[in-house]
């Protein structure tokens, strides 16, 4: 018998739809519902440490899955469980991600819905939000390059639509005409902030305007006016690529995460929008329509039901992850790539400059799916002029001017990365790269180790002082990203390196930070190989061999300790050129001070907290009783990078450097 319900307060246009489509919906907006009655009581029994509540938003999610094809990537957020889902990601699988164990897609590394799986065309968010849009623009500029017809679509919050990512990703989208589909869920709170504290702008389809995009306005607890408006923009764009901004009117029925609760509410106003509720509305719907009964509604319920229970007692049977710590360190980064010899040694004499010109060139003929990407790196050449002449050779689709964007930019190119494209970026100054600190600390070099992501991204970074540049175009950055696990740092101090070591970072499938000193990129010339070829990352190289002592630097470092060595001819020193910074030869710094009983550390960084520290407890720890000296440093004064000539002369460490190497000689 049919229970004939009052209207529903949402009004559905199923002339789209048939029966079965309809039916279908329904089922896929009740289980993400069923499954979070089910975690709310787990939660509350201790069974699962936290969870981000998407009860009353579930249309969104499922509209938005619905409308897209099996191959086309999204990226959701805390309250897209119904992404998930409708993605059919086995429960068991989900259940155990979120209690930490072996058969989640983290393995226990994050927690709930931090997490991607390349099966599912799913790539999971990081807690700070805005990041994934810059990567939906890489895959979507993949789509695009590829001419592959695809949408790419991104979910965010209103109050995460605050951060500067969302401005940077949504101004790259447009100026690229990128086939991406934002989907801003404004549910009206961030945490316990409501949106009038959050943005002054009446909705955020008025932001469409000054992009230069079109925006679009949708209920979001209608889900087949979320799953209509998001087909119809998806058949246009496939055929003309273009960002589209959907803004998704909906209510965070419960607190941000079920800790923080509701409190902060005004009256009445959970009990205004439950009458709302996407779920019971569609049910109604559908009872009122004749298309489903009473008797399917209990039925579906409870195959639902049982799906949840038997895949949660298949998560629960299973043990908790065991601590290994040789496979944690696996797990940091993807296996490097084989080192490539060149065939032959033939070489021609060039400078600095043109061994990462020569690397770039070759690698982009080696890789036509590789993308370099930076501001003026295109028709001008970068500002060093590393890329001059690349877009007659490569195209401008494969050399790519960007905005000022450095956070957005670097996503795109972890974006370009999860479709199998390699990518490179250019700072135009390493000290630039602050503005990119966010992506490439905690999404680049986190990825591997949270669900096993290669992160094919190169970072180049013109860097050091020496130049009269100042503060802001001078800076030796590198230790900042030296305590970051996952990350890989390059540092050439010769024009054959400068080849073989970004070859090299190109080759690994790991993120990897390129350091190129740009007072040598003219000033220095040497012997290049003509081929292509790789150096291994993760070992130094002993420049000179000596019984006196040791010195260990890297980058401009290793031409002022050959200058003081050709100075002093009286002191015979192991001179090792780290090259790479980490992963760190370790090794061969040890092997070296117990031969020699002496060990300084040179770099231009400043002093305090640079990686000189580190080497120097390294030392101590290794090499304590062969030591016949206090492990010396020379490094740069602890203040900013000065402008004027004599100033800036004095804060570098190459005259200091000289006196030191005499006193541990003499000590």
């Amino acid at each position: 018998m049919m229970t004939v319900l009052k209207a529903p307060a949402i009004k559905f246009d199923r002339s789209q739809h048939s029966d079965e489509e309809l039916k279908k919906v329904y089922e896929s907006m009740l289980k993400p519902r069923l499954v979070e009655e089910k975690m709310l009581i787990l939660l509350r029994s201790g069974k699962i440490s936290k969870w981000f509540s998407g009860v009353g938003q579930e249309a969104i999610s499922v509209g938005s899955a619905l409308a897209m094809e099996r191959e086309e990537y999204i990226l959701p957020m805390h309250r897209n469980l119904g992404v998930f889902t409708t993605r059919n990601i086995p429960l068991n699988r989900l259940f155990s991600q979120f209690q930490g164990k072996e058969n989640g897609f983290t393995k226990g590394h994050d927690r709930s819905f931090h997490f991607g799986s390349q099966e599912h065309r799913i790539v999971g968010m990081i807690s700070h939000l805005g990041p994934q849009l810059g990567v939906a623009d890489g895959i979507a500029l993949a789509n695009k390059l590829g001419d592959e017809g695809k949408s790419t679509l991104v979910f965010s919050g209103d109050g995460g639509a605050s951060e500067g990512d969302f401005h940077e990703a949504l101004n790259v989208a447009a100026v690229w005409d990128l086939p991406v589909v934002f989907v801003i869920e404004n549910n009206q709170w961030g945490l316990s902030t409501p949106s009038s504290e959050q943005f002054r702008c009446k909705q955020f389809i008025d932001k469409g305007i000054g992009y230069g995009m079109e925006a679009v306005q949708v209920d979001g607890n209608n889900v087949l006016e979320v799953q209509n408006t998001i087909r119809k923009i998806n058949k246009s764009i496939r055929k003309r690529p273009r960002p589209v901004l959907v803004e998704a009117i909906t209510f965070r029925m419960r607190g941000h995460e079920e800790a923080s609760g509701t409190s902060y509410y005004p009256e009445g106003l959970q009990e205004k929008w439950s009458k709302k509720d996407p779920v019971e509305n569609f049910e109604t719907f559908l009872l009122n329509e004749q298309i489903i009964d009473d008797r399917y509604v209990e039925s579906i319920r409870a195959e639902i039901k049982k799906e949840i229970n038997e895949a949660l007692k298949v998560a629960f049977e299973e043990q908790d992850v065991q601590a290994d710590r040789a496979r944690e360190l696996d797990y940091v980064y993807a296996p490097p790539a084989e080192v490539i010899a060149a065939s032959n040694y033939n070489t021609t004499n060039g400078r600095f400059i043109d061994g990462v010109s020569s690397a770039l060139r070759q690698a982009m003929e080696r890789h036509p799916e590789m993308v370099i990407m930076g501001q003026d790196v295109a028709d001008y050449g970068g500002v060093f002029k590393v890329t001059e002449g690349f877009v007659d050779s490569f195209g401008k689709d494969r050399v790519r001017n960007t905005p000022l964007c450095e956070s957005a930019i670097v996503g795109a190119a972890l974006g370009l990365s999860v479709k199998g494209r390699k990518a490179i970026v250019e700072m135009q100054f390493a000290d630039f790269v602050t503005c990119g600190f966010n992506q490439i600390v905690n999404n680049l070099a986190k990825l591997h180790y949270r669900w096993q992501q290669n992160v094919d991204v190169v970072v180049r970074m013109p860097t050091g002082a020496g130049v009269g540049a100042g503060p802001y175009h001078s800076q030796s950055n590198e230790a900042w990203f030296f305590h970051t696990p996952g990350l890989k740092i390059v540092y050439p101090a010769f024009p054959n390196e400068a080849k073989g070591l970004l070859a090299a970072a190109i080759e690994d499938p790991n993120p990897v930070m390129v350091f190129e000193h740009k007072a040598l990129y003219r000033s220095l010339s040497g012997e290049i190989n003509d081929e292509y070829f790789t150096i291994e990352i993760g070992k130094a190289d002993v420049l000179r061999s000596g019984e006196d002592l040791t010195i260990i630097t890297y980058g401009m470092g290793v031409h002022w300790a050959l200058s003081a060595l050709d100075e002093l001819p009286n002191i015979n020193a192991d001179l090792i050129n780290l090259r790479t910074l980490l992963p760190l030869d370790t090794e061969t710094i040890i092997d070296s001070v117990r031969k020699t009983g002496k060990a300084i550390v040179l770099h231009e960084d400043c002093l305090t907290g640079g990686i000189g520290g580190e080497i120097a407890s390294i030392i101590a720890e290794n090499c304590f009783e062969h030591l016949d000296a206090p492990v010396m440093r020379c490094a740069s004064m602890d203040t900013p990078v000065p402008f004027a000539t004599g100033l800036e002369k004095d804060f570098l460490p190459a005259d200091r450097f000289k006196q030191k190497l005499v006193k541990l000689f003499d000590y």
